[in-house]
């Protein structure tokens, strides 16, 4: 049998199996298939491909730079024929899932409404959403795990687009106590873990102040860092738009920076070379009319 006969579709999910989960065994539990007849397949494909596809050791099994190399592949064929059959079935009415990401603060100031009218307009729509700091959903989209993200700009990479949501107006918040901005020497500075943008800015922004904080907290949520800062363990930084719908029942006050560090962009970015399907681009479209 000649390679293009060896590398048919049930052989590369086979493959792609036993790569993804470590084990020959795991991998035939997982698709309810025989753990010899598995390991005969990925046999025959290696002695057909002429090469080694994994070690095997007492654990399980690990790729080989070639196996590495065939994983990359056949995920992107994958991606390929999904790609083809969502192409095939759109009739431009948008149904089916829309994985998106978001900053935590994007997501409970501004996604809200945008996403209480999206779902109006197209109910037949599955909108999932991730939150999380904007360097973590810069590669997510990369590699295809979302559709698109709301992130902190600038972002500049080849194979994304961006379209302008909005411009944030970054503030240091604090508790209703008084404050200078020499008091930052001695306080906690509470942020979100490592990959926030409005952290870097925040990091940029003292580093230029020459300030060193007296101690770093990180959280994984935005009501974690208003709650912990109203109760007087810290400082941080957050959108002014954030600050302003939890001030009054948090007691918190709001200090400006220099615009310098205080003013950044919020985006939507996407691939470029992956087809749009009918959710994503009728999301696109009406983030465009908010603008």
């Amino acid at each position: 049998m000649n390679e293009a006969n060896a590398m048919d579709l049930q052989s590369l999910k086979f493959f792609q199996a036993v790569a993804k989960s470590g084990s020959i065994s795991k991998a035939a539990r997982e698709m309810n298939y025989a753990q010899s007849n598995l390991t005969a397949r990925i046999q025959q494909l290696e002695s057909e491909l002429q090469t080694e596809l994994f070690y095997r050791h007492h654990r399980g099994t690990t790729l080989t730079d070639k196996g590495i190399l065939l994983l990359a592949y056949t995920e992107k064929i994958f991606r390929l024929i999904d790609e083809a059959q969502q192409v095939l079935r759109d009739n431009d009415t948008p149904r089916g899932p829309l994985l998106i990401g978001s900053m935590e603060t994007t997501a409970a100031v501004r996604l809200p409404h945008l996403l209480a009218r999206f779902h109006r307009a197209y109910p037949d729509v599955d909108i999932s959403l991730k939150t999380g700091p904007t360097e973590q959903h810069v590669e997510d989209v990369l590699n295809y795990e979302l559709d698109g993200a709301f992130v902190a700009g600038p972002i500049a990479h080849p194979d994304l687009a961006c379209q302008k949501v909005v411009e944030e107006e970054l503030v240091l918040v604090t508790d209703a106590s008084s404050f200078s901005i020499k008091d930052m020497r001695n306080r906690t500075i509470l942020v979100f873990r490592q990959g926030c943008s409005y952290r870097a800015r925040f990091e940029e922004w003292l580093r230029h102040e020459g300030v060193i904080p007296d101690k770093t907290i990180e959280f994984g949520t935005l009501d974690g860092i208003i709650g912990c800062v109203a109760a007087g363990l810290g400082i941080s930084m957050l959108p002014r738009s954030v600050v302003e719908k939890h001030a009054k029942d948090h007691h918190l006050r709001q200090h400006a920076i220099p615009s310098r560090f205080g003013k950044v962009e919020t985006l939507f970015i996407y691939r470029k070379d992956n087809h749009m399907a009918a959710p994503l681009r009728k999301l696109i479209e009406m983030i465009r009319d908010d603008e």
